[in-house]
């Protein structure tokens, strides 16, 4: 049975990344986008990422342009958007599909490991989800959902 660190993703800057470099630790996988009703949830993100990341946490946001054509830049802009306007400084990946044939694989697994309520389709912008130590996920979040309603699971998780 697959984990989070059996997979690689390109960073934001063209570096190819294994997910095993967070194994051990607790990761929020978000989908995000500049353009989108959502994306002042960067801000809350960057908090969770500045107030937990000693103890084991990661954020890792994987750009996406499929929902409302809402991400149109290129890499480099839309990392230059996140550090200018949110202070982003947790991991940011490549532009990348959560849907469909060209859906990235790590986004394929974690839509097998925890379905939504449009099964197994990512519905919109910012839908979040939350894998423990182990490498599995355990738990799956709304766009609506904002980052600070995450933190009890949050810190069960790194309790665990």
């Amino acid at each position: 049975m697959a984990v989070l660190g059996d997979f690689t993703a390109t960073t934001i800057d063209g570096q190819e990344r294994s997910l095993a470099d967070f194994s051990g630790d607790v990761v929020l996988v978000v989908n995000t986008a500049s353009e989108c009703g959502y994306t002042p949830q960067f801000a809350g993100l960057e908090q969770l990422w500045e107030q937990y990341r000693d103890q084991g946490f990661t954020v890792v946001g994987f750009p996406c342009n499929q929902f409302g054509a809402q991400d149109p830049g290129t890499d480099e802009e839309i990392g230059a958007f996140c550090q200018k306007n949110f202070g982003v400084t947790f991991p940011m990946m490549s532009k990348v599909d959560v849907n469909g044939a060209d859906a990235h694989p790590v986004w394929t697994w974690l839509k097998s490991e925890k379905g939504g309520l449009l099964g197994d389709r990512i519905k919109w912008n910012f839908t979040k989800f939350l894998v423990g130590r182990d490498g599995h996920v355990i738990g799956r979040y709304a766009p609506q959902a904002e980052p600070t309603a995450l933190v009890a699971d949050i810190e069960k998780a790194l309790a665990a």
